[in-house]
Protein backbone atom coordinates (compact mmCIF):
# COMPACT_ATOMS: atom_id res chain seq x y z
CA UNK A 1 0.00 0.00 0.00
CA UNK A 2 1.51 3.32 -1.05
CA UNK A 3 1.73 5.95 1.68
CA UNK A 4 0.72 9.60 1.38
CA UNK A 5 4.38 10.59 1.63
CA UNK A 6 5.33 8.24 -1.19
CA UNK A 7 2.47 9.56 -3.30
CA UNK A 8 3.61 13.16 -2.74
CA UNK A 9 7.16 12.22 -3.72
CA UNK A 10 5.92 10.50 -6.86
CA UNK A 11 3.84 13.57 -7.72
CA UNK A 12 6.96 15.75 -7.54
CA UNK A 13 8.75 13.31 -9.83
CA UNK A 14 5.81 13.49 -12.27
CA UNK A 15 6.05 17.30 -12.31
CA UNK A 16 9.74 17.05 -13.17
CA UNK A 17 9.02 14.51 -15.91
CA UNK A 18 6.32 16.78 -17.29
CA UNK A 19 8.82 19.62 -17.74
CA UNK A 20 10.94 17.39 -19.97
CA UNK A 21 8.08 15.99 -22.07
CA UNK A 22 8.15 16.72 -25.80
CA UNK A 23 5.45 16.06 -28.41
CA UNK A 24 7.53 13.13 -29.72
CA UNK A 25 7.02 11.39 -26.35
CA UNK A 26 3.95 9.26 -26.98
CA UNK A 27 2.31 9.82 -23.57
CA UNK A 28 2.48 13.58 -24.08
CA UNK A 29 1.48 13.42 -27.75
CA UNK A 30 -1.68 11.50 -26.91
CA UNK A 31 -2.68 14.30 -24.55
CA UNK A 32 -1.89 16.99 -27.11
CA UNK A 33 -4.09 15.27 -29.71
CA UNK A 34 -6.92 14.44 -27.32
CA UNK A 35 -10.03 16.42 -28.25
CA UNK A 36 -7.96 18.64 -30.55
CA UNK A 37 -8.86 17.68 -34.12
CA UNK A 38 -7.18 20.80 -35.60
CA UNK A 39 -3.77 19.72 -34.28
CA UNK A 40 -4.03 16.19 -35.71
CA UNK A 41 -5.23 17.75 -38.96
CA UNK A 42 -2.26 20.14 -39.06
CA UNK A 43 0.23 17.32 -38.51
CA UNK A 44 -1.32 15.08 -41.16
CA UNK A 45 -1.55 17.87 -43.72
CA UNK A 46 2.18 18.48 -43.38
CA UNK A 47 3.22 14.81 -43.37
CA UNK A 48 0.89 13.64 -46.16
CA UNK A 49 1.44 16.84 -48.15
CA UNK A 50 -2.25 17.50 -48.70
CA UNK A 51 -3.33 20.92 -47.49
CA UNK A 52 -7.05 20.32 -48.00
CA UNK A 53 -7.08 17.16 -45.86
CA UNK A 54 -10.01 17.37 -43.44
CA UNK A 55 -10.41 15.07 -40.46
CA UNK A 56 -13.75 13.86 -39.17
CA UNK A 57 -12.40 12.17 -36.05
CA UNK A 58 -9.23 11.42 -34.12
CA UNK A 59 -9.12 8.95 -31.24
CA UNK A 60 -6.12 8.49 -28.97
CA UNK A 61 -5.15 5.15 -27.39
CA UNK A 62 -7.50 3.25 -29.68
CA UNK A 63 -7.64 -0.47 -28.89
CA UNK A 64 -7.69 -2.25 -32.27
CA UNK A 65 -7.88 -5.94 -31.33
CA UNK A 66 -10.62 -7.77 -33.27
CA UNK A 67 -9.25 -11.32 -33.56
CA UNK A 68 -9.41 -13.66 -30.57
CA UNK A 69 -5.95 -14.60 -29.41
CA UNK A 70 -4.20 -11.98 -31.55
CA UNK A 71 -1.80 -9.49 -30.01
CA UNK A 72 -3.55 -6.29 -28.98
CA UNK A 73 -2.18 -2.94 -30.13
CA UNK A 74 -3.15 0.45 -28.79
CA UNK A 75 -2.77 3.16 -31.41
CA UNK A 76 -1.30 6.49 -30.33
CA UNK A 77 -3.71 8.34 -32.62
CA UNK A 78 -6.32 6.89 -35.00
CA UNK A 79 -7.95 9.32 -37.42
CA UNK A 80 -10.48 9.29 -40.24
CA UNK A 81 -10.64 11.96 -42.95
CA UNK A 82 -13.59 13.24 -44.98
CA UNK A 83 -12.94 10.72 -47.78
CA UNK A 84 -12.89 7.74 -45.40
CA UNK A 85 -9.12 7.23 -45.34
CA UNK A 86 -7.72 5.93 -42.04
CA UNK A 87 -4.56 7.15 -40.32
CA UNK A 88 -2.52 5.56 -37.54
CA UNK A 89 0.05 8.02 -36.10
CA UNK A 90 2.70 6.41 -33.91
CA UNK A 91 5.54 8.02 -31.98
CA UNK A 92 8.49 5.63 -32.11
CA UNK A 93 11.46 7.07 -30.24
CA UNK A 94 13.50 3.85 -30.33
CA UNK A 95 14.52 2.14 -33.59
CA UNK A 96 13.34 -1.22 -32.26
CA UNK A 97 9.78 0.05 -32.05
CA UNK A 98 9.87 1.03 -35.74
CA UNK A 99 10.76 -2.41 -37.08
CA UNK A 100 9.06 -2.96 -40.49
CA UNK A 101 7.28 -6.03 -39.13
CA UNK A 102 5.58 -3.82 -36.57
CA UNK A 103 4.48 -1.42 -39.31
CA UNK A 104 3.14 -4.39 -41.28
CA UNK A 105 1.15 -5.56 -38.24
CA UNK A 106 -0.32 -2.11 -37.67
CA UNK A 107 -1.35 -1.98 -41.33
CA UNK A 108 -3.01 -5.40 -41.10
CA UNK A 109 -4.88 -4.41 -37.93
CA UNK A 110 -6.30 -1.34 -39.70
CA UNK A 111 -7.56 -3.62 -42.47
CA UNK A 112 -9.23 -6.07 -40.06
CA UNK A 113 -10.81 -3.19 -38.14
CA UNK A 114 -12.33 -1.64 -41.25
CA UNK A 115 -14.01 -4.49 -43.10
CA UNK A 116 -17.10 -6.12 -41.66
CA UNK A 117 -18.87 -9.34 -42.52
CA UNK A 118 -20.65 -9.06 -45.86
CA UNK A 119 -18.57 -6.18 -47.18
CA UNK A 120 -16.63 -6.44 -50.43
CA UNK A 121 -12.83 -6.35 -50.27
CA UNK A 122 -12.93 -3.34 -52.57
CA UNK A 123 -14.62 -1.44 -49.73
CA UNK A 124 -11.42 -1.44 -47.69
CA UNK A 125 -10.44 2.19 -47.13
CA UNK A 126 -6.98 3.50 -47.94
CA UNK A 127 -4.83 3.32 -44.81
CA UNK A 128 -1.75 5.21 -43.67
CA UNK A 129 0.51 3.90 -40.91
CA UNK A 130 2.80 6.75 -39.90
CA UNK A 131 5.83 6.13 -37.71
CA UNK A 132 7.42 9.34 -36.45
CA UNK A 133 10.87 8.26 -35.28
CA UNK A 134 13.20 10.31 -33.08
CA UNK A 135 16.19 9.42 -35.27
CA UNK A 136 16.53 8.93 -39.02
CA UNK A 137 15.51 5.24 -39.21
CA UNK A 138 16.84 4.77 -42.75
CA UNK A 139 19.81 7.13 -42.27
CA UNK A 140 19.49 8.74 -45.72
CA UNK A 141 18.59 12.26 -44.65
CA UNK A 142 15.09 12.29 -46.16
CA UNK A 143 12.27 13.97 -44.22
CA UNK A 144 9.74 11.23 -45.07
CA UNK A 145 10.17 7.69 -46.40
CA UNK A 146 7.08 6.43 -48.22
CA UNK A 147 6.49 2.68 -48.41
CA UNK A 148 3.86 0.85 -50.44
CA UNK A 149 3.45 -2.53 -52.11
CA UNK A 150 4.76 -3.07 -55.62
CA UNK A 151 4.15 -5.54 -58.46
CA UNK A 152 7.82 -6.37 -58.90
CA UNK A 153 7.36 -8.15 -62.23
CA UNK A 154 5.69 -5.16 -63.83
CA UNK A 155 7.54 -2.59 -61.70
CA UNK A 156 4.24 -0.90 -60.98
CA UNK A 157 2.42 0.05 -57.76
CA UNK A 158 0.17 -2.70 -56.44
CA UNK A 159 -2.55 -0.12 -55.70
CA UNK A 160 -3.95 -1.93 -52.68
CA UNK A 161 -4.46 1.33 -50.80
CA UNK A 162 -2.01 0.49 -47.99
CA UNK A 163 0.63 3.10 -47.18
CA UNK A 164 3.41 3.18 -44.59
CA UNK A 165 5.37 6.34 -43.87
CA UNK A 166 8.48 6.77 -41.76
CA UNK A 167 8.92 10.39 -40.69
CA UNK A 168 12.47 11.40 -39.80
CA UNK A 169 12.22 13.15 -36.43
CA UNK A 170 15.82 14.34 -36.76
CA UNK A 171 15.11 16.27 -39.98
CA UNK A 172 15.56 20.04 -39.69
CA UNK A 173 15.19 21.36 -43.24
CA UNK A 174 13.70 24.80 -43.92
CA UNK A 175 10.22 23.47 -44.66
CA UNK A 176 7.01 22.76 -42.79
CA UNK A 177 8.07 19.17 -42.12
CA UNK A 178 11.46 20.36 -40.85
CA UNK A 179 9.82 22.92 -38.58
CA UNK A 180 7.29 20.37 -37.36
CA UNK A 181 10.01 17.89 -36.43
CA UNK A 182 11.86 20.69 -34.66
CA UNK A 183 8.72 21.40 -32.64
CA UNK A 184 8.16 17.72 -31.88
CA UNK A 185 11.54 17.68 -30.16
CA UNK A 186 10.96 20.85 -28.10
CA UNK A 187 10.26 20.73 -24.39
CA UNK A 188 9.66 24.51 -24.28
CA UNK A 189 6.60 25.87 -26.07
CA UNK A 190 8.37 29.20 -26.59
CA UNK A 191 10.83 27.52 -28.95
CA UNK A 192 8.14 26.14 -31.27
CA UNK A 193 7.23 27.38 -34.75
CA UNK A 194 3.60 26.23 -34.85
CA UNK A 195 1.41 28.23 -32.48
CA UNK A 196 -1.29 25.57 -32.17
CA UNK A 197 1.26 23.01 -30.99
CA UNK A 198 2.84 25.58 -28.67
CA UNK A 199 -0.57 26.50 -27.25
CA UNK A 200 -1.40 22.87 -26.45
CA UNK A 201 2.04 22.35 -24.91
CA UNK A 202 1.63 25.41 -22.68
CA UNK A 203 -1.76 24.17 -21.52
CA UNK A 204 -0.40 20.83 -20.29
CA UNK A 205 2.80 22.27 -18.84
CA UNK A 206 1.74 25.65 -17.44
CA UNK A 207 -2.03 25.80 -16.96
CA UNK A 208 -2.94 24.33 -13.54
CA UNK A 209 -5.84 22.39 -15.02
CA UNK A 210 -3.68 20.94 -17.80
CA UNK A 211 -0.87 20.06 -15.38
CA UNK A 212 -3.37 18.27 -13.16
CA UNK A 213 -4.69 16.32 -16.15
CA UNK A 214 -1.20 15.22 -17.17
CA UNK A 215 -0.24 14.18 -13.64
CA UNK A 216 -3.44 12.15 -13.37
CA UNK A 217 -2.66 10.44 -16.70
CA UNK A 218 0.86 9.54 -15.54
CA UNK A 219 -0.49 8.20 -12.26
CA UNK A 220 -3.16 6.13 -14.03
CA UNK A 221 -0.61 4.69 -16.45
CA UNK A 222 1.66 3.76 -13.58
CA UNK A 223 -1.15 2.18 -11.54
CA UNK A 224 -2.48 0.33 -14.58
CA UNK A 225 0.93 -1.04 -15.48
CA UNK A 226 1.44 -2.46 -11.98
CA UNK A 227 -2.06 -3.93 -11.84
CA UNK A 228 -2.10 -5.41 -15.33
CA UNK A 229 1.47 -6.58 -15.18
CA UNK A 230 0.88 -9.00 -12.32
CA UNK A 231 -2.63 -10.14 -13.29
CA UNK A 232 -2.48 -10.91 -17.01
CA UNK A 233 1.19 -11.25 -17.82
CA UNK A 234 1.38 -8.19 -20.06
CA UNK A 235 4.49 -6.96 -18.31
CA UNK A 236 6.19 -10.34 -18.68
CA UNK A 237 5.29 -10.40 -22.37
CA UNK A 238 6.85 -6.97 -22.83
CA UNK A 239 10.00 -8.13 -21.04
CA UNK A 240 10.14 -11.13 -23.36
CA UNK A 241 10.08 -8.89 -26.44
CA UNK A 242 12.73 -6.65 -24.91
CA UNK A 243 15.05 -9.57 -24.09
CA UNK A 244 14.64 -10.92 -27.61
CA UNK A 245 15.80 -7.56 -28.96
CA UNK A 246 12.47 -6.96 -30.72
CA UNK A 247 11.96 -3.66 -28.92
CA UNK A 248 14.28 -1.32 -27.04
CA UNK A 249 14.06 -0.79 -23.29
CA UNK A 250 12.68 2.72 -23.97
CA UNK A 251 9.85 1.29 -26.06
CA UNK A 252 9.22 -1.53 -23.56
CA UNK A 253 8.91 0.99 -20.72
CA UNK A 254 6.60 3.20 -22.78
CA UNK A 255 4.40 0.22 -23.71
CA UNK A 256 3.61 -0.43 -20.04
CA UNK A 257 3.42 3.24 -19.01
CA UNK A 258 6.68 3.39 -17.06
CA UNK A 259 9.92 5.26 -17.07
CA UNK A 260 13.01 3.23 -18.03
CA UNK A 261 14.09 3.23 -14.38
CA UNK A 262 10.71 1.94 -13.19
CA UNK A 263 10.72 -0.73 -15.88
CA UNK A 264 14.22 -1.95 -14.93
CA UNK A 265 13.33 -2.00 -11.23
CA UNK A 266 10.21 -4.09 -11.78
CA UNK A 267 11.99 -6.42 -14.24
CA UNK A 268 14.82 -7.01 -11.80
CA UNK A 269 12.38 -7.68 -8.98
CA UNK A 270 10.64 -10.34 -11.07
CA UNK A 271 13.63 -12.09 -12.59
CA UNK A 272 16.57 -11.60 -10.20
Amino acid sequence: MITDEERKLQHQKDLERLKQFRPIDDTFMRSLFRECLPLAELVLRIIIGKQDLTLLSCETQADMKRVTGARTICLDAYATDSTGKKYDIEMQRADGGADPHRARYHSSILDVANLDKGQEFTELPDTYVIFITEKDYYKKGNPVYQVQNMNLTLNEPFNDGAHILYVNGAYRGDSDIGKLMHDFNCADANDMYFELLAERTRYYKEDPKGVEEMCKIMEELRDESYTKGYTNGEFKTTVKYYKRGTISIEQAAADVGMTVGEFEKKMNALYN
